[in-house]
């Protein structure tokens, strides 16, 4: 087993792994950025209802939002780490870097767009938009957090083969289950945050 790699199959039958909490990590700074952009220019506008009811609704939506994400489809992880195998030799652990990369590449027109439809929401309801997104990847954020938890709790990593993953969903339909390493593997710590 190699401790870096860019999705290339590796060598005796080895596959290519991302970090699960690197993947759900990787729109956490995007969203939030784009959501606190958009939430700023949308407060420039009226709107509908006023600044002061937009920013009301819109704190109350970011923390609805957080939550949900944060526990949409915990049972699934759960699931697949509990069935979770150990890494093969041969298997290739992917940099950090190269997973977040890839996922901001394959989700990027999907964050334009988020951006754009939360600066033109501010017309009716103003910063609420923004704050929507925001929330996203707060909870994507919290996500990761409660990944890093169980996995420290566990000293296990959690991976998923690449392929499986896709464009970026960990615990999507195609993934068959999670492999582990020891705490040590790899370049980002539990919960997928950059190694200090």
């Amino acid at each position: 087993m190699t401790g870096e790699g860019s999705g290339v199959v590796g060598r005796g039958g080895g596959h290519a792994l991302a970090r699960v909490a690197v993947i759900v990590r990787a729109g956490v700074a995007p969203m939030v950025w784009l959501g606190v952009l958009a939430a700023a220019v949308g407060l420039v506008p009226e709107g509908l209802t006023g600044r002061r009811i937009g920013l009301y609704g819109g704190a109350a939506v970011f923390l609805v939002t957080a939550a949900v994400v944060a526990a949409v489809r915990g049972g699934r992880y759960r699931e697949l780490e509990r069935g979770a195998t150990r890494a093969a030799r041969g298997d290739i652990l992917q940099d950090r870097a190269v997973t977040v990369r890839n996922w901001r590449r394959a989700h990027r027109w999907w964050l334009l767009a988020a951006f754009a439809a939360a600066v033109g929401s501010a017309f009716a309801v103003p910063a609420a938009g923004g704050l929507l997104l925001a929330g996203a990847g707060a909870g994507l954020w919290l996500k990761a957090r409660a990944l890093g938890r169980r996995e420290s709790a566990s000293e296990k990593l959690l991976w998923v083969r690449t392929d499986w993953a896709g464009r970026g969903r960990p615990a999507g339909t195609r993934v068959k289950g999670y492999r582990t390493t020891g705490p040590a593997a790899g370049d980002a710590a539990p919960g997928g945050a950059r190694r200090r």
